[in-house]
C-alpha cells in the first residue's frame, strides 16, 4: 500500500518509519535541507535511527520528498504537521492549512486522509474535509479518519508500535480502513465513537498534564513561603498508595504538546461558551513560573542582578533531547536580561539556539538550572558559580525551590 506522510518532523518522521516495515511511504516536506539529509539516511529528529532510516532507503520503501505530484497515486495520506500558537497565544492552523491545500491539489485518486496532528474537536469534520474538497483539483469522494499522535521525543520505552492508539472515521468504512491501516504495525488500537471524541481526549490527556504542573508549580511557592521544602513534601504525599500522583515543580512547561493542546481545548470551549477557567489560570501559573524563578534568584543575591554573570544550564524544554520549543529557559532569560544581567547558556545537546552557542559551565556568578541532561555533572554545575539556583531539584547541596 502507498502511504504518504506530509510532514517530516518528530510525528511524520517515525510513523514513516514504523510504516514502512510494512508499506511503501512516501514523506512531504517543504524544507528542502531535511528531504536531503533524509535520503541520505541522516536523520535530524533525536532518537530516530539514521540506521533504520538507511535500510528502509535502501529496500525502496521509504522515499523523502518536496514533491507534491508524488502523493498523487496514494491510498492513504496522514497529515503530520505542526499545530502551534500564533504570536498572541491563539491556535495557529497554518500548517494544516497548508497540507490541506497540497492534499487537495495533487491528488488524483479517492483516497483515506488521516489526520494526527493535534487541534480542536471538530477540525477533521469542519475544517480539513472542507479545505480538501474546497482545493481539489478533480471531483474525487475520499474518506477520513483521526488519529491522533502521541509521541513523547527521546522516550525509549513507549513509541508508535506499543503505545495505545486511539481512531476514528467519519464514516464507519473510513474507521474500518484507519483500523486495518494501523493494525499493521501497531499493538493496540482503540476506536471510539467520533472524531471528536479523539481530538479532545488528545487535548484533555496534555491539558491534565499541564493543570496539575500548574498546581504543584503554585504549592511550590506556597511551600517556600511557609519556609518548608516542597520536594520533601511532595514526597511525603506520594507515600498514599492511592489518590495521587506525584508531579514535581519547574520553570515552566515545554514543548510542543503540553504548553499548547490546552490553548486549543480552551479555544474550542470559549468558542461554545463553556468555561476553561482552570485550563487558562494553569496556563498562567506555568507561564508565570519564569518571572518567579528570576525574582527569587534576585531575592537571594542583594536584590539585585545587574551586570551579574548569570549561565543558564539547560536550555532544551526537557532532559536528554535536543528540542527547545516553547522551552522555559527562553522567558528566564528574557526576565534576566530585562533585570540588567548579561546572560550565557550551557547545554550539552542544544549546542546552538536562538544565533548563540552553548558556553563552558564555569565562570559563572549565578547559575539557574533549568533542565538537567543525565550527562551533565551535578558537581560542576554547583562548581560553576557561587550560587546554584535549581529548578529541577535534582542537584543535591544548592538552592531549590
Amino acid at each position: 500500500m502507498k502511504v504518504a506522510i506530509i510532514g517530516q518532523g518528530y510525528v511524520g518522521l517515525t510513523i514513516s518509519l514504523f510504516a514502512s516495515q510494512i508499506h511503501d511511504v512516501i514523506g512531504f516536506d517543504t524544507n528542502k535541507e531535511i528531504v536531503g539529509e533524509l535520503n541520505r539516511g541522516h536523520s535530524h529528529i533525536e532518537g530516530v535511527d539514521s540506521g533504520a532510516l538507511t535500510e528502509r532507503i535502501e529496500a525502496k520503501c521509504y522515499r523523502a520528498t518536496t514533491n507534491p505530484e508524488e502523493i498523487s497515486d496514494s491510498e492513504i495520506v496522514i497529515i503530520a504537521v505542526p499545530t502551534p500558537l500564533s504570536y498572541d497565544r491563539k491556535p495557529d492552523l497554518e500548517f494544516i492549512d497548508g497540507a490541506c491545500q497540497t492534499i487537495g491539489k495533487h491528488l488524483k485518486r479517492s483516497t483515506l486522509i488521516i489526520n494526527e496532528s493535534t487541534s480542536f474537536p471538530g477540525t477533521l469534520r469542519n475544517y480539513i474535509k472542507p479545505s480538501v474538497e474546497k482545493n481539489s483539483s478533480v471531483p474525487l469522494t475520499h474518506l477520513y479518519a483521526i488519529s491522533p499522535e502521541r509521541v513523547d521525543p527521546g522516550r525509549k520505552d513507549f513509541n508508535q508500535k506499543n503505545t495505545p492508539r486511539l481512531y476514528a472515521g467519519l464514516t464507519p468504512d473510513a474507521s474500518e480502513q484507519a483500523r486495518v491501516f494501523y493494525s499493521s504495525f501497531c499493538d493496540k488500537l482503540v476506536e471510539v465513537s467520533s472524531p471528536e471524541v479523539a481530538e479532545a481526549a488528545k487535548l484533555f490527556e496534555n491539558t491534565f498534564r499541564q493543570v496539575n504542573i500548574a498546581l504543584v508549580n503554585e504549592f511550590a511557592q506556597i511551600a517556600h513561603a511557609l519556609g518548608i521544602s516542597v520536594h520533601e513534601t511532595l514526597e511525603a504525599a506520594n507515600t498514599k498508595p492511592y489518590g495521587f500522583m506525584k508531579f514535581t515543580p519547574s520553570a515552566g512547561v515545554g514543548g510542543h504538546c503540553i504548553p499548547v493542546d490546552p490553548t486549543y481545548l480552551a479555544a474550542k470551549a470559549e468558542e461554545l461558551g463553556a468555561p476553561a477557567t482552570f485550563i487558562r489560570h494553569a496556563n498562567d501559573v506555568n507561564l508565570s513560573m519564569s518571572r518567579y524563578v528570576v525574582e527569587r534568584v534576585i531575592q537571594d543575591n542583594g536584590g539585585t542582578i545587574a551586570g551579574k554573570n548569570i549561565l543558564i544550564v539547560g536550555v532544551a524544554y526537557k532532559p536528554n533531547v535536543a528540542d527547545v520549543r516553547e522551552t522555559a529557559a527562553e522567558l528566564v532569560i528574557k526576565h534576566c536580561r530585562n533585570h540588567g544581567a548579561v546572560v550565557s547558556w550551557h547545554d550539552d545537546i542544544v549546542k546552538k539556539w536562538n544565533q548563540e552557542t552553548s558556553n563552558e559551565l564555569s565562570g559563572a556568578d549565578i547559575a539557574i538550572v533549568i533542565t538537567k541532561h543525565d550527562s551533565v555533572s551535578s558537581q560542576l554545575i554547583k562548581e560553576s558559580a557561587p550560587y546554584v539556583f535549581d529548578t529541577t531539584g535534582k542537584v543535591e547541596g544548592v538552592t531549590k525551590f
